[in-house]
């Protein structure tokens, strides 16, 4: 079973498995009884078929032989997460729960809450429990220890989960926690990630010039780590709630009270390894470069690219790769172009898809 948040997303995903070459059906709400129906019994009945449903599929679904069950979306809460992975491996035998995430999960999922019509109280209760799911999706020891400690139950380490087979190891972030609040109170807390970190690593952008963020005395403190470090550091503290996007002003960023003992240095911040290389040399932000691994493909940018670029496609007709390709997406959003003339420096854009195109792409960029 292959979990998505939304109908699309099913489709999409259900598609890209028959393409791949594997027997793969949806089910969603929006689809009439009658299918929803054979698809169900196709999966209860034959082996090798995948389902690629929405978070209400499996309630009463008694198939003992499910070896694989995936979330491509953050679940809703530990409850549910328990639920639906509880649906593989139900003959005793071994099988895998896998779940792939990221900050916008965590984003969009504070923002239905937020935006809600629940009362104050049913919305704290909501904030706990995403605040819950992350935690464990973020844990640093036994992920089944972990989950049965939410349910008010003790365990040992089970030795089967990924953080049990392959521990991941800590690192005292506080300073570069530190620096990128700061960064973000010092901006005025009216901007997005790509332009704080910019300031954080001394760019010297035409947004950073028109603000006069170059006089500020964060510019440039956080030349000795990469960008794709300080987006796993931000990453982070947005998931332990030290900062939080503003949907109303184009995704700024704010501090949360949570910051301000971290900031006065009263409270560590223990973070996840991140692969820490030298600072690049300040030559041109410009460079020639292929595309091929100059970018983090976690970077909320690309998201943002590959999201006008599908929905560009889907109105034109056309497959996404038409429009452009992936290695050019990563390519504007490791440069983030600020002009025409800085974006047709990308390769991937000729001049007819940047007269078609290059606005377009330019303010994606800019709200990023």
């Amino acid at each position: 079973i292959v979990y998505c948040s939304t109908r699309k997303k099913v489709e999409e995903t259900a598609d890209a498995l028959k393409q791949a070459g594997f027997t793969a059906l949806p089910y969603h709400g929006g689809m009439d009884n009658d299918t929803r129906r054979r698809h169900q019994e196709k999966f209860l009945r034959e082996d090798g078929v995948i389902m690629v449903a929405t978070l209400a599929f499996g309630m009463g679904i008694d198939k003992p032989d499910v070896r694989f069950v995936a979330h491509l979306d953050l679940p809703r809460s530990v409850e549910g997460y328990y639920q639906e992975t509880g649906r593989a491996g139900r003959d005793g035998e071994p099988a895998e729960a896998w779940m792939a995430w990221g900050l916008q999960d965590v984003v969009t999922q504070r923002r239905f809450i937020d935006e809600g019509e629940a009362e104050d109280a049913h919305k704290r209760i909501g904030h706990a429990k995403l605040d819950a799911l992350v935690g464990l999706a973020e844990a640093a020891s036994c992920r089944r220890v972990a989950l049965l400690s939410y349910f008010g139950e003790t365990s040992q380490p089970c030795g089967n989960c990924d953080v049990c087979i392959n521990p991941p190891t800590l690192w005292d972030g506080t300073e570069a926690a530190q620096k990128l609040l700061s960064a973000v109170y010092r901006t005025g807390q009216r901007f997005g990630a790509g332009h704080v970190i910019d300031v954080l690593l001394g760019k010297t952008t035409e947004k950073v010039d028109k603000f006069g963020h170059n006089q500020l005395s964060v510019f440039g403190i956080g030349v000795s780590q990469t960008d794709k470090v300080w987006r796993a550091v931000l990453r982070q503290l947005v998931v332990r709630g030290l900062l939080g996007v503003d949907h109303t002003a184009y995704g700024a960023l704010k501090l949360t009270q949570a910051a301000k003992p971290v900031l006065k240095g009263e409270e560590t911040v223990m973070l996840r390894a991140i692969e820490v290389r030298p600072a690049r040399s300040k030559k041109s932000r410009f460079a020639p470069s292929s595309g091929a691994g100059v970018h983090d493909d976690e970077d909320p940018l690309f998201f943002s690219l590959r999201a006008w670029r599908r929905e560009t496609a889907n109105e034109k007709g056309v497959p996404a790769y038409v429009i452009l390709h992936d290695a050019t997406l990563r390519e504007i959003a490791a440069r983030r172009p600020a002009t025409l003339a800085e974006l047709g420096e990308i390769s991937g854009l000729g001049t007819k898809k940047l007269e078609a195109y290059g606005e377009a792409v330019l303010a994606v960029v800019a709200e990023g």
